[in-house]
């Protein structure tokens, strides 16, 4: 990363596009597993359905621990000087001290 670049501090998806993206992976997970465990298919479902609902218990477990993360990210970011800006879809970017935005500024400067 160059200096005058803005750091992200999350990735491109949102916290709900994860939470969905992993409990369908949960799901076909547990549903592998019952398959596999089960010995007729009443009990494979069963034990995928106890399997999906216990891992979907632990997805506001998850957003807590993502939010507690990045509060933390965001805290360390500001102490050391960085800057925090909005990009064009609203999402916090961070700059570093003495940063300029990406376009701003003379482009033929050397």
């Amino acid at each position: 990363m160059e200096s005058g670049e803005p750091l992200e501090l999350t990735s491109s998806t949102g916290s709900c596009q994860r939470a969905v993206l992993g409990v369908v992976g949960w799901a076909t997970a547990s549903l592998g597993f019952g398959f596999e465990l089960g010995d007729d298919a009443a009990a494979a479902l069963t034990v995928a359905g106890v399997s999906w609902a216990s891992g979907t218990a632990l997805v506001p477990v998850l957003f807590a621990v993502s939010r507690r993360l990045a509060a933390k990210y965001t805290a360390r970011l500001e102490a050391a000087g960085y800057t925090p800006v909005p990009d064009r879809n609203g999402r916090p970017r961070y700059l570093p001290p003495g940063g300029r935005l990406p376009g701003h500024g003379n482009p033929f400067a050397g």
